[in-house]
């Protein structure tokens, strides 16, 4: 005789079913229609899988203004809980469109802020994926603290653990600041935007027709604004690119960062490197090939691509060990850095070293970039955010001068004055205050004037300058080089030096904390 089934049981598997189905078949079916995935499968292209735990799978919004009483779905809007992605705990949460447009209420905050306040005491990332159209208008001032409730969590978590936002349909308004707290942002292009106020408002205060795409799209915040770090092409590959990210991340800043098993040889030599940099010092080249040549397996995943393309930064491994690169892109801009290229490189260094990720610097740099646009957008405050960077990060810091080290910018670049570890520089370097011929016209400005033929005593000037110090010798004569290295050696040299600074302590001054130039 078989034994009847609890009430209480199937009451709990009824509410679990409906809490499973979010805003129900006809909502999810129009999310698919939109070419977006819904929370729950987005978590479970995230999580590994049977590793989800939920967190308040049935909670519920308290207002009962404008017939919301009547309107109450078991789990608000948001599905929140920790995970394990590749098989490290990772809390998670993802707003829910097929629920009230996933707009934020008291309640679905509470959960975000519960997940995040547990995600600090167990010191494992958090992994926001956006998709909501706002604050819940209903609830008023009270979906408003909930978001600043959010930000204080998203600042406190800062530096802690990393966080990764993932904006994977709309965020608007106040919505958009906490993505922007967060460490890295990943956007898919066609679905999801990102914007203060919205092209009717736009259109109102400024008389621009702008379509929402074009004002806040993937493209825009990739190209234009920076505040995109990554973009995928669909909810499955951003999903994918986050997990990636992840892979070079350490838990929290307690940690080091995972090591892989090595599958490319440590000792390997590449002979491309030692013909890589032209013999003429104004003819451009790829640094990324250089990047690609030295570390693991040529893998090399970048951040902002497509933005202030004259900085390239990124992750990379070296015998396993994730690092940070940092290099200047001689093929945009002569590698000049300018407002935004500064701006990236010093955010990326600042993440690097609040996560204990070594950082490795390829510069090929002829200076700033001059004109009244960069000087009156801040050129000097913006490149004094990278110095900064540099001189207040502690991780091991290794720097390869490539070619060009030019004026105030060889020492912004991780210098050996600013704490660097381990610097060289290949036989093409040249670390002098600036070009040959710039500072021929200046030191010989008035015997030149004077000779009989000006241009043959410029060339000859400029011919001895460049001998005399167009080249690296006369910084490691100083000790300001640890080594002039052949460019195929670059690989193992800094594997092999890595590996004796993977025991480096070095801490700053105690203080609340610094005052970076803003």
């Amino acid at each position: 005789m078989s034994q009847a089934e609890d009430p209480r049981i199937e009451e709990l598997r009824a509410r679990r079913e409906a809490a499973m189905l979010g805003g129900g078949a006809d909502a999810i079916r129009k999310q698919h229609e939109r070419g977006k995935l819904t929370a729950r499968e987005r978590i479970d292209l995230f999580a590994d899988r049977g590793t989800f735990e939920e967190l308040d799978p049935f909670k519920t919004h308290r207002c009962r203004d404008f017939g919301m009483d009547d309107k109450v779905v078991p789990g608000d809007g948001v599905v929140a809980g920790f995970c394990r992605v590749d098989g490290r705990p990772t809390a998670v949460f993802a707003q829910d469109f097929t629920v009230f447009g996933g707009s934020l209420s008291g309640a679905n905050a509470e959960k975000i802020c519960k997940l995040m306040d547990l995600a600090l005491k167990t010191g494992v990332p958090v992994v926001g994926l956006n998709d909501s159209g706002g604050a819940r208008i209903q609830e008023g001032v009270v979906s408003l603290g909930g978001y600043a409730e959010i930000f204080l969590r998203n600042t406190l978590c800062s530096g802690v653990v990393p966080q990764l936002s993932a904006v994977m349909g709309p965020c608007a308004g106040g919505a958009v600041y906490s993505p922007a707290i967060t460490d890295f942002i990943v956007m898919v292009e066609g679905t999801s935007y990102m914007f203060v106020t919205g092209p009717n408002v736009v259109k109102t205060v400024t008389h621009e027709e702008v379509s929402s795409e074009d004002l806040g799209g993937a493209s825009a915040h990739a190209t234009k604004s920076g505040v995109a770090h990554f973009r995928a092409p669909d909810d499955a590959a951003a999903v994918a690119l986050l997990k990636r990210l992840l892979s070079f991340l350490p838990q929290n800043n307690a940690e080091s960062p995972p090591v892989k098993v090595p599958t490319d040889d440590p000792n390997r030599v590449e002979e491309r490197l030692n013909a890589i940099v032209p013999a003429d010092p104004n003819k451009p080249y790829d640094i990324k090939e250089v990047v690609r040549l030295v570390v693991d397996d040529g893998d090399f995943l970048e951040v902002h691509e497509s933005f202030a393309e004259n900085i390239v930064v990124g992750f990379a491994r070296l015998n396993g060990r994730p690092v940070g690169v940092v290099a200047n892109q001689p093929q945009v801009l002569a590698g000049c850095l300018d407002n935004h290229a500064s701006t990236k490189a010093a955010r990326f260094v600042r993440f690097c070293d609040a996560f204990n990720v070594p950082l490795v610097t390829f510069e090929d740099v002829p200076g700033f970039l001059p004109g009244t646009d960069q000087e009156w957008n801040g050129i000097i405050k913006n490149g004094a955010k990278l110095l900064y960077a540099y001189c207040e990060a502690t991780v091991p810091k290794l720097t390869v001068i490539t070619r060009k080290a030019y004026g105030g910018a060889y020492d912004v670049m991780a210098s050996k004055h600013i704490r660097g570890d381990w610097n060289v520089g290949w036989p093409s370097a040249e670390v002098a205050v600036m070009g040959a011929k710039g500072a021929v016209e200046i030191i010989f400005k008035k015997e030149i004037s004077q000779a009989k033929d000006a241009a043959a005593a410029e060339a000859q000037k400029t011919a001895e300058y460049r001998a005399r110090f167009a080249n690296p010798y006369v910084a490691a004569e100083m000790g300001y080089l640890d080594d002039v290295i052949e460019p195929k050696q670059t690989r193992p040299r800094l594997i092999a030096a890595l590996s004796y600074l993977s025991t480096k302590r070095d801490r700053n001054p105690p203080k609340k904390h610094g005052n970076i130039p803003l």
